[in-house]
């Protein structure tokens, strides 16, 4: 059998790697148009910011290494330029001798990964504006910054990359610009969590414009469609990817809603024998099922992982994504998984939606402030999504999230999850164990939630609420929600007398504990229909900025 790859990186060498393992007589052969084979894309930001000292640490296997290694043929700097399918050869083009030749193969797998998009904006190809996708864009990017010394840079696109390098670049010392068209940065977070990164991000100097788009690159500005013009000696385009399907396209392989190749869960195309594995290659969702594209290394070495046993006799298969997400900017971290509430809404479900602050560990050891949203589907408890924010724990309890949605949990599971606790690590009832309890309590209606939007539109819609602060006076007079009233929680049984019973009321502290416990005293005392308040005052006031 003759296997033949199409790319490198994560999800090309691990297809090789793993047929290897599985069969020593198959001949494979792979081909990559760029000189590495194996590199972390996601290390190149911190390179570039100084983090990481050696450019070569980013580059840990070579074609040397492997050939030894799992004695596979390993050919760089060659790009295959056609294929015919029913003849099943390649045609293949030396790029450093434009010598072209054939090769054979049984079997073939596109690992082409993801080109970089390229806006329409005029004065893209000017020696001053860079992707952020490859070594040679590294290398390109630290000559120019070595040679040129630039102190201000305009970054275009705030999702992973263009954060990562805003962050990494105004450490080093440039003064640093972050446009982003959408009106929010990280389109996989919900506005209200998004909003406070873009607060973080902008405390630590950069600047930041929304609902922006650039129109033109000259060589010391940037120019945008509403008029602005920014300061620039340097640009990096963090625009995002797409698929690299040209190949695959020419010899009819069916394309998946995302615009990425349709693949079954063994990796295989709608053509016998073609597999597609990596950024090129459309996954799914665990949550509902539906195509998802995902670009990411883990998810492409699981995939190549897949492919590789699959084409050697093995029975692996692919059993979705959840979309899960982690990024460090500055000193907070961001984790994401599963749907977001407006993904989770368009999807049909009918959402329960949790704001839940609380310290990472133990206040008395320096825990510090998480602030988890968290997404149920009311008819059946299922968890369908998590996003947390932090300086602390966040890459833990969103792994811990990532499990048990992989497992199909409910909300009343995580209460019940054993985790470890000692006052350095966790709180007693660790943070997800929490948002489990208070969530399914919501969805049983014993304790009802209202998040921040929801309670600035009905009273937007002139309905009559009781609003309670139950905070010290203090607390109140410093800054509070727009209608409320101050019961501080332990005057609230006597105070309840002069409260109207059949109101909607909605309780509150300030991250929401004490407004859950005045919520209880009043739903005992008889009163109608109560609220808390998610996220309590902290989160009130963070939406309305």
């Amino acid at each position: 059998m003759k296997i033949i790859i199409i790319g490198s990186v994560a999800a090309g060498t691990s297809v090789a790697a793993k047929a290897r393992r599985n069969d020593e007589q198959a001949e494979i052969t792979l081909y990559n148009a760029d000189y590495d084979i194996s590199y972390s894309i996601c290390g190149i930001p911190y390179f570039l910011g100084g983090e990481v000292d050696e450019l070569e640490s980013l580059t840990p296997r070579s074609a040397a290494w492997f050939k030894k290694r799992y004695n596979v043929d390993i050919f760089t700097r060659h790009e295959v330029s056609a294929i015919n399918d029913k003849r099943k050869k390649v045609t293949v083009k030396n790029l450093d001798t434009n010598e072209t030749m054939e090769d054979d193969y049984d079997t073939l797998v596109f690992a082409t990964g993801a080109t970089p998009t390229t806006p329409n904006i005029t004065g893209t190809d000017q020696d001053h504006v860079f992707h952020v996708r490859t070594i040679q864009n590294t290398v390109a990017i630290d000559a120019y910054m070595t040679a040129n010394k630039p102190k201000k840079v305009t970054i275009i696109g705030a999702g992973f990359i263009g954060l990562e390098l805003a962050e990494q670049l105004t450490n080093k010392g440039l003064k640093v610009t972050l446009i982003q068209r959408s009106n929010q940065m990280m389109p996989h977070l919900d506005k209200d969590m998004a909003s406070r990164v873009e607060q973080h991000v902008t405390s630590h100097g950069v600047t930041l414009h929304l609902n922006e788009e650039v129109r033109a690159i000259s060589e010391n500005a940037v120019e945008t469609k509403n008029g602005m013009v920014i300061d620039s000696e340097m640009v990096i385009l963090a625009t995002g990817v797409r698929p690299n399907t040209k190949l695959a396209e020419e010899i009819g392989v069916e394309f998946g809603k995302s615009g990425a190749i349709k693949v079954n869960n063994k990796m295989q195309t709608n053509l016998p024998e073609v597999y597609a594995v990596g950024d090129v290659a459309e996954s799914f969702s665990v949550i509902t099922g539906e195509p998802i594209y995902r670009p990411l290394g883990s998810t492409a070495n699981k995939m190549g992982r897949i492919a590789g046993d699959v084409i050697t006799g093995g029975d692996l298969e692919h059993r979705g994504v959840l979309g899960t997400g982690i990024l460090r900017v500055f000193d907070l971290a961001v984790g994401y998984t599963g749907l977001s509430e407006k993904e989770a809404i368009k999807a049909g479900y009918d959402v329960e939606v949790l704001h839940n602050i609380k310290p990472s560990r133990a206040d008395y050891l320096g825990g510090k402030e998480l602030v988890i949203k968290a997404i149920a589907d009311r008819k059946t408890s299922q968890i369908l999504g998590v996003q947390i924010i932090g300086e602390d724990g966040v890459d833990k309890r969103i792994d811990v999230f990532v499990t048990a949605m992989s497992f199909k949990a409910k909300a009343e599971d995580l209460f019940h999850l054993d985790l470890a606790y000692a006052p350095p690590f966790s709180t007693t009832k660790d943070p997800v164990m929490y948002t489990g309890m208070a969530l399914q309590n919501a969805i049983d209606k014993k304790n009802k939630l209202i998040t921040p939007h929801e309670l600035i539109d009905r009273i937007d819609n002139g309905e009559q609420l009781q609003i309670i602060d139950t905070r010290a006076t203090k607390q109140y007079e410093a800054s509070n929600v727009t209608g409320a009233i101050n019961i501080p929680l332990a005057a609230l049984r006597s105070e309840a007398k002069n409260l109207d019973p059949d109101l909607p009321t909605v309780t509150y502290c300030n991250s929401g504990v004490s407004g859950n416990a005045a919520q209880n005293v009043l739903r005992n005392m008889g009163f109608k229909e109560v609220f808390n308040l998610s996220g309590g005052n902290k989160n009130y006031q963070s939406f309305r900025k």
